[in-house]
């Protein structure tokens, strides 16, 4: 029996990663669609912790924060001060030996999430389930979104205002699962980083088991995992909630067996899902989705 550690739930309702407003209020539509009352429902002890503060674009002075040497990043500043807010929440919740959810936002959040997991041990892998690489640079990026710099950022790649002090990613510590939407320069970087990366083709060639095995086995010898979900992983047919929709995602049960998987796993100790945009849903098919996949991860089964 694998053990059940308590749950904190926390919202990060950020949408200053990229220029399609609606995502801060994703953590609101998740809580909607009943995860405290799902998870809850799994035997588990769960406390909501509340949002984490993150400014309104209308808030700010509305600038690029950029330096003509280093590229653009829309926001960059007030990004990396609410992802260092989110890392010093995350540390609490390890000390109390916690398992985190954190709800976006847009996925610039998990520079803050990842960095926290990436300090929880020595032996910590991430997956990122995600339509794309978010590699991205401020020299190399189309659009100065810094939701496309995540990976890069936690790598150290990107300017100082968007990292968390010295923790640094390692290549070897994270598997991206999904991809299929890069960009011209992001694509070649990529594909020099030493990622191990399981595009659509991967998926749809070997299967969704085999995948995650090979996935699992590519992070190594590693205690804890960290899950960090890009709804738009999804197809839109599923999920269409989401900002930046890219056709021929996963199905809901090829997520849903990612996620199975996962839970008979037994070492996910974080969560990030991001990308969910109300205003762009139908009846908040895309959270509820997410919560099923939520309560997947974390052991409901079929019997």
């Amino acid at each position: 029996m694998i053990k059940q550690h308590p749950i904190r739930i926390y919202g990060v309702p950020m949408d200053l990663g990229q220029k399609r407003r609606g995502v801060d209020m994703g953590p609101s539509a998740i809580r909607y669609a009943g995860l405290q009352t799902k998870l809850k429902s799994l035997g588990y002890e769960v406390c909501d912790g509340g949002n984490i503060f993150a400014p309104t674009l209308e808030e700010i002075p509305r600038s690029t924060d950029d330096d003509p040497t280093e590229g653009v990043a829309y926001n960059m500043i007030n990004i990396g001060q609410v992802c260092r807010a989110v890392y010093e929440q995350s540390q609490q919740s390890i000390a109390l030996d916690e398992t985190c959810i954190f709800l976006g936002g847009d996925h610039s959040v998990s520079i803050g999430t990842i960095a926290a997991a990436i300090t929880r041990s020595t032996r910590v892998g991430v997956l990122w389930i995600d339509a794309h690489g978010d590699f991205n640079t401020p020299m190399t990026t189309p659009s100065g979104s810094v939701h496309g710099m995540v990976v890069s950022a936690l790598m150290g790649k990107c300017p100082p205002a968007v990292t968390i002090g010295d923790v640094r990613l390692r290549p070897e510590q994270i598997v991206m699962i999904g991809t299929r939407d890069l960009d011209d320069l992001e694509r070649e970087a990529l594909a020099d980083s030493g990622i191990k990366v399981f595009t659509m083709r991967s998926i749809d060639e070997n299967g969704m088991a085999t995948v995650v095995h090979a996935a699992l086995n590519a992070l190594g010898d590693i205690d804890t995992i960290h899950v960090s979900l890009d709804m738009d992983a999804l197809d839109p047919t599923i999920a269409p909630g989401v900002g930046t929709a890219v056709a021929g995602g996963l199905s809901y049960r090829e997520a849903h067996l990612l996620m199975e998987m996962l839970a008979d796993d037994g070492r996910v100790r974080s969560l990030d899902i991001v990308e969910i945009n109300p205003i762009l849903d139908i009846a908040n098919r895309t959270a509820e989705t997410a919560v099923e996949l939520a309560a997947g991860l974390f052991g409901k089964r079929i019997l």
